[in-house]
């Protein structure tokens, strides 16, 4: 089981309310919400191993170099000689330390590589996982993992993690027209606004389906654009062709690495007892983590 973890940690923040504080009074609430949902998915989807991948880079200057409105509305702050800095609410932020500081002392492994998104951790890890492989999260980028021969699929929260849509094959080319290969393609024809990539004007989700579905995939959509015997209308040929310089870098970006270097000894084992017992109680104690710790450790235990 691969987590995208800052994408359930936002949606424990939002889901759980901020007067669920420690006792000097600030909020953990992401902390405790994150702590329910592992909890739960570990309860209901019994998982041999377990990793919580983290944005090492949340905005990747690669990425940037490509694309310069990649996640740039996002952007809070620019640091001239690092990463720049997201924006999170002012209540966010301060839990993220401790939401890394538990899982490490709970033993539950935690992995960010430099330079890259946690999408990339789980694209890697996933790409070389022996057995079957369920991604938690809430962002559609990763339908493109999906691959049924392999028994990838993503597990997409609807309301919170105990109602989860279990997203195959099946289920992209029923919603989606194409399978988890040519997700990928898809998002580039059509764009995401929420992490700033334009697409090809006047090609929507349907278009972009259809074009997919007549010639494959965007090689073969752009081969299409070079015969003028293809099926294209006139105004999908000038768009498209008009959009080669986005669609010659725009792969490039949306496409997840899946050949990252990880770490020596890295191990995803779920740990059936605290790495650190005293470290762990002294966090549960100094942020009041009372239920919800007490509920995964059983959990784990189980």
């Amino acid at each position: 089981m691969l987590l995208d973890t800052a994408s359930l940690y936002f949606r424990a923040y939002f889901g759980v309310p901020e007067s669920v504080r420690a006792p000097d009074g600030t909020p953990v609430n992401a902390v405790r919400g994150l702590l329910d949902f592992i909890a739960r998915l570990v309860q209901d989807h019994r998982p041999d191993a377990l990793v919580a991948c983290m944005d090492a880079d949340w905005r990747p200057q690669w990425r940037v170099d490509l694309i310069p409105t990649y996640k740039a509305h996002r952007v809070a702050e620019t640091t001239p000689s690092g990463p720049d800095t997201e924006e999170v609410p002012d209540t966010l932020s301060p839990q993220v330390p401790v939401i890394e500081a538990v899982l490490d002392a709970l033993g539950i492994a935690r992995l960010g590589v430099p330079e890259y998104e946690a999408d990339d951790v789980i694209g890697t890890l996933a790409t070389r996982a022996a057995g079957p492989v369920d991604i938690v999260t809430g962002d559609r980028d990763l339908f493109q993992l999906v691959d049924d021969a392999r028994g990838v699929r993503v597990l997409y929260p609807l309301k919170g993690v105990g109602s989860l849509q279990e997203t195959d094959e099946a289920l992209l080319r029923e919603k989606y027209g194409v399978d988890g290969a040519g997700y990928a393609d898809l998002a580039v024809l059509r764009g995401d606004p929420s992490d700033g990539l334009p697409g090809v004007p006047g090609v929507g989700e349907k278009t972009a389906t259809k074009l997919l579905a007549a010639h494959g995939d965007l090689a073969g959509i752009m081969a299409a654009v070079d015969d003028p015997r293809s099926a294209l209308t006139p105004a999908q040929r000038r768009r498209l062709d008009e959009a080669r310089p986005y669609l010659s870098v725009a792969p490039a970006v949306v496409h997840v690495a899946r050949d990252l270097e990880v770490p020596e000894g890295f191990d995803a084992a779920l740990p059936g007892e605290p790495r650190d017992a005293a470290l762990l109680m002294a966090l549960a104690d100094r942020w009041g983590l009372g239920g919800s710790l007490d509920r995964l450790l059983r959990t784990l235990a189980a």
